[in-house]
């Protein structure tokens, strides 16, 4: 056993501990709904014969450690229980109905207990279809619990798991009611991650309105003087048009403390007067990102940057989850420098003779 404890993951991590064929793989198909993909190849090494799994692959809320199966020949478990021990922050263990030899997970929970780092337990029972009878059944998963309470010294949740069907298996409900209690933490994450979701689903809806937008402001703003006035016009239309979208009410100072806020950092006040691009010289990124750019092309970016951070910003006023100006500004510079860096590919391609 090790002696020092690793540093946990500030993700919330789910050990799954069980033998071979217990059900593992299933599980986690499951609990990611990634039902058709393989899921081996998303994990990476833990230790030699341990595996880590996030989930999401690229902005991850979750984490799965799935150390070898239990059982397997020739298989000393004792360095994979020491560092999942320590990484994890509950304990699933995946028992069959079906089989009443679990000698080697039991030994391994022994030595988990003594390690002091788990505290957090659930039990999932799996297989039962693999016996006909109810009754045997219910004696089958008495017989396994008891076992396993004996050992850990206390009552331990448990779940009775048909994952035959890894889509919607019998006893899936009842399992994340479990697990919204164990980790808490992932059931926030698993929120925000939804709410990401769903608000990038919304802003597609209103993306072509967006880039209209910003295409007329664009289009103005090849005439110096006409631009002063209306690529600002255009954008506070733009601003008004997508806060009916989102059915919320966005008055004059809305706008102005709205745009200010992209600015925050550098004391910006957005007010009708001032044109694009007097405004886009102070906006954050300006100046390695536009600043070999026409005053066209600024005014496109400005005002597609301004309209992707603004449906964030409705999306989760309408939730009740304001953002920080920290939030909007690193949107804000994310979007501006993205759209700069297509209209410059779309500018190159157009150009090249073919």
């Amino acid at each position: 056993m090790v002696s020092h404890r690793s540093p946990i993951s500030a993700l919330p991590t789910l050990w799954l501990l069980g033998k071979t064929g217990s059900g593992k793989t299933s599980l986690i198909r499951f609990l990611t709904g990634n039902t058709e993909a393989q899921i081996g190849s998303g994990f990476r090494p833990c230790t030699a014969t341990a595996q880590l799994y996030e989930f999401p692959e690229h902005e991850p809320w979750l984490r799965f450690l799935d150390a070898r199966g239990l059982g397997e020949p020739g298989y000393d478990p004792a360095d994979d229980l020491a560092i999942c021990a320590a990484q994890s922050h509950a304990l699933l263990l995946c028992v069959r109905l079906d089989d009443p030899e679990q000698s080697s997970l039991l030994s391994a929970l022994k030595e988990i207990k003594k390690s002091s780092y788990i505290n957090k337990l659930l039990v999932l029972h799996t297989a039962k279809n693999q016996i006909v009878n109810t009754q045997d059944q219910c004696a089958a998963q008495a017989y396994q619990q008891q076992q396993i309470e004996q050992i850990w010294g206390k009552p331990i949740p448990q779940v009775q798991l048909e994952l035959a069907d890894p889509a919607d298996p019998e006893g899936g409900d009842e399992l994340l009611q479990h697990l919204v209690q164990l980790l808490p933490d992932a059931a926030q994450l698993s929120q925000k991650h939804q709410h990401k979701l769903a608000e990038q689903q919304l802003f597609l809806q209103h993306q072509k309105r967006i880039r209209r937008y910003a295409t007329i402001a664009a289009a103005t703003d090849t005439l110096p003087a006409v631009g002063f006035i209306s690529v600002p016009a255009l954008q506070a239309a733009m601003l008004k048009q997508l806060a009916s979208a989102y059915q919320l009410q966005w008055r004059r100072r809305d706008l102005s403390a709205f745009v200010g806020t992209l600015g925050a950092g550098l004391g910006i006040q957005y007010a009708s007067h001032l044109g694009l691009r007097q405004l886009v010289k102070l906006l954050p990124v300006y100046g390695p990102t536009l600043g070999s750019a026409s005053a066209a092309a600024i005014s496109f970016a400005t005002t597609y940057a301004i309209g992707r951070v603004a449906c964030q910003y409705l999306y989760y006023q309408q939730q009740e989850q304001p953002l920080s100006p920290e939030a909007l500004q690193q949107l804000y510079r994310q979007a501006l420098t993205r759209i700069h860096a297509e209209k410059a590919h779309e500018t190159t391609h157009s150009t090249t003779p073919q």
